[in-house]
């Protein structure tokens, strides 16, 4: 009998984003090895509250009514957040217990711009597409008390949030310091890797579709558009993180290395298979795209997104 050769280890293998408790203790578990008496109560703190806000628990906000930008895609920043920045720590590239613990409350509050307050009901958070990272800087500002953040830190998270703004420019960011400009690029590079090595990103296009659409951001008639449009955003991504964010974007590969034993950066495989499926796609105009995209069930999706 052949024997089977055992199977290679993928991103989806070793990151289970659909866990929020698993994800929270691979963070706990990283930062807690680089800083054994340090209290990482407060990213827990954060790590609940941020649940209760995208589930309608946090008082004045309604539950998170998008479906791209969703809680789903917090854990997978997160997530990335804390690899990114365990990987950097093994590389040699520091930061302090607070910077860390900083960079991983950001990565959770980086997208609240979203969310709607209680008394906004109309259409969804899509609407503020072109103003949530502001928002979502506000947001930290406002409710520091809530996350038991002092003024200064609110405001460093706040910095921070601003640089996941791909319209904006990096060098004219007001980052205080190295080790905030370090923090700030890892959530940047987070950002990017964490939606884009989605085993679904392909499918979840057409939630960030329909929310370009209630947003009316030229460009997007179809659905099929952000298809053949995403080929071209991975050209400035990739450009992004191999310029601007290059010191950090690959840092995940000493954390694979080290936590799993596997000698590759899972988050570029992934997205560069993403993308490899995604030109094969756009390649052939013979079959209805959706008819290739099959981890989400996206003619039913559309069809509640029409009539809902």
């Amino acid at each position: 009998m052949k024997k089977e050769m055992p199977k290679e280890l993928g991103l989806s293998d070793v990151a289970d984003q659909t866990k929020p408790r698993r994800v929270l203790a691979g963070a706990r578990k990283w930062y807690c090895s680089s800083f054994r008496r340090k209290d990482f109560r407060p990213v827990e703190r954060a790590f609940d509250l941020t649940q209760d806000l995208y589930l309608g628990r946090f008082p004045g906000y309604r539950k998170c009514a998008v479906e791209y930008h969703d809680y789903q895609h917090v854990l997978a920043v997160f997530s990335a957040s804390s690899r990114l920045a365990d990987g950097c720590m093994l590389s040699g590239l520091q930061l302090d217990s607070s910077a860390l613990a900083d960079t991983l409350v950001a990565s959770l509050l980086h997208d609240v711009g979203y969310l709607q307050e209680s008394h906004d009901t109309s259409g969804t958070g899509a609407k503020y597409t072109k103003t949530h990272v502001d928002r979502s800087a506000a947001f930290v500002l406002r409710h520091a008390s809530d996350f038991d953040l002092a003024p200064a830190q609110a405001a460093r998270i706040g910095r921070m949030i601003l640089g996941t703004d791909l319209a904006r420019r990096w060098d004219a960011l007001e980052l205080k310091s190295a080790e905030e400009c370090r923090a700030a690029a890892i959530l940047a590079a987070a950002d990017l890797l964490g939606q884009m090595a989605d085993r679904a990103y392909l499918e979840k296009l057409l939630f960030l579709y329909y929310e370009f659409k209630e947003a009316e951001i030229e460009g997007y008639s179809t659905a099929f558009d952000i298809l053949r449009k995403t080929a071209s955003f991975y050209g400035t991504v990739k450009a992004r993180l191999d310029g601007t964010l290059a010191e950090v974007s690959r840092a995940s590969s000493f954390h694979f290395a080290r936590r799993y034993g596997i000698d590759r950066d899972l988050y570029r495989e992934a997205i560069e298979r993403q993308m490899s499926y995604l030109d094969s796609i756009l390649a052939d105009d013979t079959v209805n795209f959706r008819k290739k995209l099959r981890r989400l069930a996206l003619e039913s999706i559309e069809s509640e997104s029409r009539h809902g």
